[in-house]
């Protein structure tokens, strides 16, 4: 149940940066769960998702956005739409700029959604030495008259709570949108499709292309056992039979992998079955995209 007090304050803030800057790593911190796809190829998060972050009378609902990013073709285009949109849409946006970056992402992004409010909020702090996160500091000073405040956060030590405090300041007064016990809007099917694929990513990095995609043929959970049956799509044969590796053991190892992430967010067994299959340049079919959900945003 909503909650109603209205001394309460709720909003949306939308988290944006260029990929691989930390947004889906600090979307699971926030909520102490692995609701969102990380990956160390850049481009894994293709859709917005929710987040919601309940704290005393605050609920910041985070939306996880796809990297902005200037490469072409029509699944990009819709994650560029997906990024804008939740820009356009939130109450707040912040800015995630990786340490080890210089302005010019930042300076993107103030062109196409610089004129929200917005925070900058600095990740990836734990590899710099202090002086020179006071130096990354210092370059931001020349955009002061464009943020409302500049947090340094790390999502390995858990110290985002100056960040949380800086939003939750900033927020309508107005009921929570969830219940406080929420964590994201997506449904247990969803978040294990996403893990599927981060397995799959992970287990072949550069050998797989981006374009690969997971879609859940059958569900079935109750206490004890959750059994998934899910196919995972990719481009060409010969990405197929990477993927599927001799005597199935590429397969195999995606399907140990991705089990693996399901038990620990579920805190009970599964029961896993991958198929894999071609499917040609879906990413550029307009059909193929509806299919899979990427149409929405365009």
């Amino acid at each position: 149940m909503r909650r109603r007090d209205i001394s309460s304050k709720a909003g949306f803030v939308a988290l944006i940066g260029r990929p691989n800057a930390g947004k889906s790593a600090l979307i699971n911190a926030f909520v102490n769960d692995r609701i969102a796809m990380t990956s160390r190829k850049a481009g894994a998060t293709r859709k917005k998702q929710l987040a919601i972050v309940t704290r005393g009378d605050s609920q910041i609902i985070f939306i996880d956005t796809p990297g902005l990013d200037n490469q072409s073709g029509k699944l990009r285009d819709f994650m560029r739409k997906e990024a804008q949109n939740a820009i356009e849409g939130a109450d707040l946006n912040v800015f995630l700029a990786d340490m080890a970056d210089r302005t010019d992402n930042y300076e993107t992004f103030l062109s196409v959604g610089g004129g929200k409010q917005h925070i900058v909020a600095l990740t990836k702090m734990d590899n710099f030495t202090n002086e020179r996160r006071i130096k990354k500091l210092a370059e931001y000073q020349k955009f002061s008259d464009r943020f409302l405040a500049i947090v340094p956060v790390s999502a390995k030590k858990n110290d985002f709570a100056p960040l949380l405090d800086e939003i939750a300041k900033r927020l309508p007064s107005r009921p929570f949108y969830y219940d406080p016990d929420d964590l994201t809007d997506l449904s247990v099917r969803e978040i294990y499709a996403e893990m599927i694929r981060q397995a799959l990513l992970d287990s072949f990095n550069d050998e797989v292309p981006y374009a690969c995609c997971v879609e859940i043929e059958s569900f079935a959970e109750d206490e004890r056992l959750d059994k998934i049956s899910a196919k995972i799509f990719v481009e060409k044969p010969s990405q197929m039979a990477i993927v599927i590796g001799k005597n199935g053991a590429g397969v195999k190892r995606v399907g140990v992998k991705a089990r693996l992430l399901m038990e620990q967010f579920s805190q009970k067994k599964v029961f896993l079955r991958l198929e894999v299959a071609a499917l040609r340049a879906w990413s550029k079919d307009d059909k193929q995209l509806a299919r899979f959900g990427y149409r929405g945003g365009v």
